[in-house]
């Protein structure tokens, strides 16, 4: 007969799940994904190394459902960044712009971690995952060019094509400073200016 966890117990491993991926989070945001071994997260987790299989096949299923979480909540300050600045009114040159200031934002403020999900070197399913965090950013644009481009706001344009030049223009422009562990106070201003000249028409404010 197949053992079945009780509530108690899965409760138990949810509970430890959580305290692994924080551990797992702060590791990534020091030491990148060079210091993410499964071994290397127990120990910040107050775990037995034995104790994350009961979570994680292995470093690599650890590193996919690491760059998930960390993602997850990237996107979901740029959606609330984007929300505020439409029930301000705002238009399209603001709401793309209120992406890029947002991420580059948090991404300067924590250039060792944004530097880990944009480009260090890291297993191919990360990789994988990185393909997914562009278009989640991508979408997010193209969701505010789209409509501008169909009511005449912005000048005709593929608004999907748009949106993921821009993210990867932005990505780009990031890597040295993030890299470098460097906040360069331009870097914002700088990215917005470009993204506003990018999307063509009349600027809003």
């Amino acid at each position: 007969m197949a053992y079945r966890r009780t509530p108690a117990v899965q409760a138990r491993l949810d509970a430890q799940r959580v305290t692994v991926l924080a551990a797992a989070v702060e590791l990534l945001g020091e030491r990148g994904y060079a210091g993410c071994s499964m071994a290397a997260v127990a120990e910040r987790a107050g775990i037995a190394t034995g104790s994350m299989y009961r979570h994680f096949a292995g470093k690599a299923e650890l590193a996919v459902e690491l760059f998930r979480t960390v993602v997850t909540g990237e996107v979901a300050a740029v959606e609330t960044a984007v929300a505020k600045a439409a029930a301000d009114g705002a238009g399209p040159h603001r709401l793309v712009a209120a992406v890029v200031e947002t991420f580059a934002a948090r991404a300067l403020a924590a250039p060792r971690l944004a530097y880990a999900l944009l480009a260090e070197p890291a297993d191919q399913v990360v990789d994988a995952e990185r393909l997914v965090f562009r278009r989640a950013f991508r979408d997010l644009m193209a969701a505010q060019i789209a409509p501008a481009v169909a009511d005449g706001r912005l000048p005709d344009q593929d608004a999907e094509l748009t949106a993921a030049a821009l993210v990867g223009a932005v990505g780009e422009a990031l890597v040295g400073p993030l890299a470098a562990g460097l906040g360069r106070d331009d870097v914002i201003p700088a990215l917005t200016s470009f993204t506003r000249r990018a999307l063509g028409g009349q600027h809003d404010a």
